[in-house]
């Protein structure tokens, strides 16, 4: 019997409207999602806003290219890193993971921010992965 592969993850950067980024992570046969306008946290410590968006299927993990005018999300759409991920905690109001991707790695949090809305959640990076 072989283990399951670890799930994947990917930090699309997206040139729409409003310059962001898209942090996806494979999650029961979705890819659960976040926008994060400043990207995902570097050093240890930092916290950025991360605004959950609607699921996405598990084929757009790969999705590099323009989404045309008029459409939802419209704009240019790359992939700024990708990669595994292992999974330490998936509740409703938190989730935390260690990325293996080529330039994200480490432990990451992801904590519901009630007071910023329904939406509103925190990535934070650990000090220690």
């Amino acid at each position: 019997m072989t283990a399951d592969p670890e799930p994947r993850f990917v930090l699309h950067e997206h040139f729409a409207k409003h310059h962001h980024f898209d942090l996806r992570l494979e999650h029961d046969g979705v890819l659960k999602s976040w926008a994060v306008p400043k990207g995902l946290p570097e050093k240890s410590g930092e916290r950025r806003l991360a605004i959950a968006v609607e699921d996405h299927a598990m084929e757009y993990i790969g999705f590099t290219g323009t989404i045309p005018e008029g459409e939802y999300g419209a704009g240019a759409v790359k992939i700024r890193d990708t990669g595994t991920f292992t999974l330490l905690v998936w509740e409703e109001d938190r989730i935390e993971v260690v990325l293996h991707g080529r330039e994200f790695t480490g432990k990451y949090n992801l904590i519901r921010f009630k007071k910023g809305g329904e939406n509103a959640w925190l990535v934070v990076k650990s000090r220690a992965a």
